[in-house]
This record gives structure tokens, C-alpha cells and sequence, in this order.
């Protein structure tokens, strides 16, 4: 694994690949070390399946990070948005929202919504740094280790 404190942000400058099957295994890991209730290989595999809008952004072969949004009807829906734990903190998540705000716009959206946990105050820090507000409270949304958690639900007019 490479050794984000010793590569320089230049090194890692890159730019998002579209996701495959292929890129599953390498995923999945990111994805268990992330959360609680991560998704399965197969909600990865079905979100391929149904045409997704699926990102990976990786250095060397090292995936870094990962997106999965759905666009249809002029809205666009971010449903994952996850940088590896060893790559945080160096702008990657920025980049990965970036971009998935650049494809909503060529999937002809008026807006990207999204939820996130209530815990997550890293997230909801960048979403809103972005440009995002604040729609309402999910009660219960999430599964968490007692019981359930709230989702924030968020949205971004798009000015494509």
C-alpha cells in the first residue's frame, strides 16, 4: 500500500475512471473499513447493472477512493461517496464530489441530492462547503450498532 504522508499532493493529482466489476475486490475492503453496514459486492454489482454513474479514483493500482451516483429525470442522487481510510484528509473526497457534480450536469440535472448520517460531521463539513443545504431530518434512516440512525437528507441546485 502506498503511503499517502510521503506522496506528494501533486503526486496524487488523477483523474476519476469510470468503475467496473473488475474493480469489486479492491473496493469492498474500503467499504467494510468505512462503515458500520457496508454494501455488499453485490449492491456494487447491481448498481453497475442498472447503468450507474460509478467512479474510481486510484494510484498505482491502489483503488483511493470510489462514487456511485443514479441520475434520472433531471435530478441526480449521490449514494456513495467513500475515500479509502489511509487516503482521507488530502482533498480526494473534494475531488470525487466535484466530479460527481460534473456528471450530474452532463446527466442534464437540476439538482444533486444526498443523505448522510447524522454522525458525520466530516461529510456534512464538505457537502456544505460545496454548496449544499440542509432539506430535512430521516428519522431512523440508517441501521446502526443500537438500533437506527437519522439521515441528513441534502441537496445542490445545479447551475450547469
Amino acid at each position: 500500500m502506498n503511503n499517502p504522508t510521503r506522496i506528494a499532493a501533486s503526486v496524487i493529482a488523477h483523474s476519476p475512471r469510470p468503475m467496473t466489476v473488475a474493480d469489486l475486490p479492491g473496493i469492498h475492503p474500503i467499504e467494510r473499513a468505512s462503515y458500520d453496514h457496508p454494501w455488499s459486492i453485490g449492491n456494487f454489482a447491481d448498481s453497475l447493472n442498472a447503468g450507474y454513474s460509478m467512479w474510481v479514483l486510484e494510484l498505482e493500482g491502489e483503488v483511493m477512493g470510489y462514487s456511485v451516483m443514479m441520475a434520472a429525470a433531471g435530478e441526480a442522487h449521490l449514494l456513495n461517496l467513500t475515500v479509502a481510510p489511509d487516503w482521507r484528509r488530502h482533498g480526494l473526497g473534494r475531488d470525487l464530489l466535484a466530479h460527481c457534480l460534473e456528471r450530474a450536469c452532463a446527466h442534464q440535472a437540476d439538482s444533486l441530492f444526498l443523505e448522510v448520517r447524522t454522525s458525520n460531521i466530516a461529510a456534512i463539513s464538505l457537502y456544505h462547503s460545496s454548496g449544499f443545504v440542509d432539506l430535512a431530518v430521516r428519522r431512523a434512516y440508517y441501521p446502526a450498532g443500537e438500533g437506527r440512525e437519522d439521515a441528513l437528507i441534502m441537496k445542490k441546485d445545479l447551475a450547469c
